[in-house]
């Protein structure tokens, strides 16, 4: 299947002979308002859905970090954001779909008909079918989102406040960075129209500004004069906060070139190190042979292990923490599901854990680096997310 662009590590071999081009497919067909719904095309991405709806004041309840991913990328590949502790993975917000199988026959799928189709076709990587529509609920939105960030010394720390901004009725986005074993920040969002609240405010989206994770460090560092810090953000700003750099991934080409890393450079290359651009260096250059980039969901019972251990294995940081809302019909590796124990005090949660840092170069290593993580995976009881 090629659509234009690709946000996967993996290797993909295509030919001529094997291709299904479904790149013409992004159009956005109608915002309908009062059912809140958006009916769309595969190769919509993130930021021309984000567009389309916040025209009609609505939003997306789940929306992918980096504006290049799809809708249909997001529904079949499976994506879980800062706004899934409360929604649960994107495919769960999309409640209709047309699909192609494999016979040729184009048939509708909703929650109502066909809802085994449509409940497997998410996080299918396209097997079942080729999907040329879909249709996805939506929620009022507001032009800002006001960020609370409070520090965390522990991941055990990092856990509980996780938990306690979760059950608060405002929180609509939530998520932590954990910048060593024992320094993080739990960040909480809520949407609000940013009238009158006496807040700064602050963006990421363009080339003059700062990183979001580097802008959460320096919080972290030089404004916790109380025990917590709150400011304003647009809320494009916001959803697509990690495009620059993706995440932090970008700091490591400044390594791998032996170029300083600061604001100015950061700016000059700013074109360059946006994730659409970023992702398609990584394949055409094979580093994706050499770097580590895994989403492991885990109970949050065993977190912490898991991330002592990434601490003494691996050592890199940052690592980003995204608490995610499953059920036990979710359609991420069924088989694998049944290994997956989910803690009593949390039921159908799982705290996935970005892990995106340099590996071994030698291509060995690098792939016995990999099947170690996935062995410790499987002892805390964990799931490979994405």
């Amino acid at each position: 299947m090629y659509h234009g662009s690709t946000s996967t590590t993996r290797r993909t071999k295509l030919s001529r002979e094997n291709v299904i081009n479904t790149s013409g497919l992004d159009h956005v067909l109608e915002i309908d308002k009062d059912r809140r719904v958006a009916v769309v095309e595969p190769n919509v991405s993130m930021v021309k859905l984000v567009e389309a709806t916040l025209s009609s004041g609505m939003l997306p309840p789940v929306v992918m970090e980096f504006p290049a991913i799809t809708v249909g990328g997001g529904f079949a590949g499976t994506s879980g954001e800062s706004s899934s502790f409360k929604w649960g993975f994107f495919e769960k917000t999309v409640s209709k779909i047309e699909i192609v199988l494999a016979d040729g026959e184009v048939v509708e799928a909703t929650k109502n008909m066909r809802a085994d189709l449509l409940h497997g076709a998410g996080g299918s990587f396209g097997t079942l079918g080729v999907i040329t529509l879909l249709e996805i609920d939506l929620i009022p939105a507001m032009p800002f989102v006001e960020l609370r960030y409070q520090p965390v010394t522990s991941t055990e720390d990092a856990v509980s406040t996780i938990e306690r901004m979760a059950s608060e009725r405002q929180t609509a986005y939530l998520e932590g960075i954990m910048f060593s074993l024992h320094t993080g920040a739990i960040i909480s969002g809520r949407l609000v129209d940013g009238q009158d609240s006496g807040l700064p405010v602050a963006r990421f989206y363009r080339a003059r500004d700062p990183w979001f994770y580097l802008h959460a460090e320096d919080v972290l560092r030089n404004k916790f004069d109380i025990d917590e810090y709150r400011e304003i953000v647009p809320v494009v700003d916001y959803l697509f906060r990690y495009d620059r750099g993706a995440f932090w991934g970008g700091k490591y080409s400044f390594e791998y070139f032996l170029m300083p890393f600061n604001s100015i450079t950061r700016w000059a290359l700013d074109s360059l190190l946006r994730t659409k651009i970023m992702c398609r260096a990584l394949h055409k250059s094979h580093l994706a042979d050499e770097y580590i980039v895994q989403d492991i969901g885990f109970p949050y019972t065993t977190l912490p292990q898991f991330v002592e251990w990434l601490n003494q294995t691996f050592g890199f940081y940052p690592l980003w923490l995204c608490p995610l809302k499953v059920d036990e019909e979710f359609a991420l590796h069924p088989r694998q599901l049944a290994a997956f124990a989910p803690d009593a005090q949390n039921p159908g949660m799982m705290m996935n854990v970005g892990i995106w840092g340099p590996g071994p170069r030698r291509y060995e290593a690098f792939v016995a680096a990999n099947r170690a993580i996935e062995q410790k995976t499987k002892e805390l009881g964990g799931l490979k997310c994405f």
